[in-house]
């Protein structure tokens, strides 16, 4: 594959280097010292600036108001968000609309969402993770038809902008009324204030406000779900692929904080960067940071392309998920060793990245799940 970025691709980072210039990390309060979630609500400021700007709908088509770039796009903009820790839905509701576009019905599709998404009008977000966290999401929601309405009953946990969204899509199962295509897997746009949608409010670890999702025969409209062979696949993957490039972002930034540190605090007369301990410890996690760019725009570029190989893009998400999660972890560690007490001070912003790389983490899973699914992917291609 070709590294380079396209004009487009450059325009659209160099646009949200611009947007996120201004945000500042620590102007929010510690998880650690607020009773709750840090806020009742995401950036709208910033939610404007980027509908103003046309970030909102990259991956959309010019019909709907959007660039129509691809994968590689949305991550070179999510990195940006990251390193200044930016409160926005940015990627669940590119995400989202996304697949409606690709996969929607007709109806859905010209219905104004899309167009109103970006502009900012509409937030969508994502359940994706689950009753627990550690199970396949869409075995924790059953739907099934009746007449002409679907009805769902289950439930998500840890749903981001859970209560800030118009929009939630669910990935749910259901055994079809066709017998050619049994037990599949579905996606449902539901509304939180609609009869049948209880939510509960968590807490994450960012200390950002979660929701609980219950459904309790919640009936939505026929048009409002999406029932399409890879629909689910392809927005789980691209999920998969924009919390990597979170992760990037978050990871480049906590670098160049370390770098500054420790270019400028002294000990026994010299900066702590001509130390060859500390030097060795920078470039390791610089190789990690290398690492995990690599892989992720494999990724990007693979699910964005539709390009084949010898293993499915999944191999490839898969791969950028194992360097994300441990990857993150690894530079976030250093970073608060090496900057000593102050990687422990609250009044400090490295705090707030340490939080962030957690939930990534969290969000993104094991590296050794990963690894599990990478090796059943080679072992049904060389039995293949």
């Amino acid at each position: 594959m070709d590294f380079t970025f396209s004009e487009e691709q450059q325009a659209a980072a160099e646009a949200a280097r611009g947007v996120f210039a201004d945000v500042v990390p620590d102007s929010v309060p510690s998880p650690a010292l607020t009773r709750g979630a840090v806020a009742e609500d995401f950036d709208r400021t910033l939610w404007a600036r980027l509908a103003t700007t046309d970030l909102l709908g990259l991956l959309l088509a010019p019909e709907h108001g959007g660039a129509g770039l691809d994968p590689i796009a949305l991550c070179l903009v999510l990195r940006e968000s990251a390193k200044g820790l930016a409160r926005v839905p940015l990627l669940e509701s590119s995400a989202a609309t996304a697949t409606v576009q690709a996969y929607g019905s007709k109806e859905l599709r010209t219905s104004g969402l899309l167009t109103r998404a970006a502009r900012g009008e509409i937030v969508l977000t994502v359940a994706a993770h689950g009753r627990t966290g550690h199970e396949p999401a869409e075995r924790a929601v059953t739907a099934r038809r009746d007449g002409d309405e679907w009805v769902l009953d289950g439930t998500q946990t840890a749903v981001p902008w859970a209560y800030d969204a118009d929009l939630i899509v669910v990935p749910a199962h259901t055994d079809a009324d066709r017998s050619d295509r049994s037990d599949r897997a579905v996606l449902a746009l539901v509304t939180r204030d609609q009869e049948g949608v209880v939510l509960t409010e968590q807490i994450s670890t960012t200390g950002e406000r979660l929701g609980e999702l219950r459904l309790e025969s919640a009936r939505i409209t026929a048009s409002h779900l999406i029932d399409a062979d890879g629909a689910w696949e392809s927005l789980r993957l691209l999920l998969a692929t924009g919390t990597c490039a979170l992760a990037l972002g978050l990871g480049e930034r906590v670098l160049e904080m370390t770098a500054e540190y420790t270019g400028k605090r002294e000990q026994f007369g010299h900066p702590l960067a001509t130390f060859q301990a500390v030097a060795v410890q920078a470039a390791d996690r610089y190789i990690d940071l290398r690492a995990m760019a690599a892989t992720l725009w494999q990724a990007a570029w693979r699910i964005g392309t539709g390009a084949h190989g010898a293993l499915p893009a999944s191999g490839d998400v898969a791969v950028a998920k194992i360097w994300a999660a441990e990857g993150v972890r690894r530079v976030v560690q250093t970073a608060q060793h090496l900057h000593g007490g102050f990687g422990a001070d609250v009044e400090y912003p490295l705090h707030r990245y340490h939080a962030w790389a957690k939930h990534l983490e969290l969000s993104l899973g094991p590296a050794a799940a990963h690894e599990d699914t990478l090796g059943d992917l080679l072992a049904a291609h060389r039995l293949g």
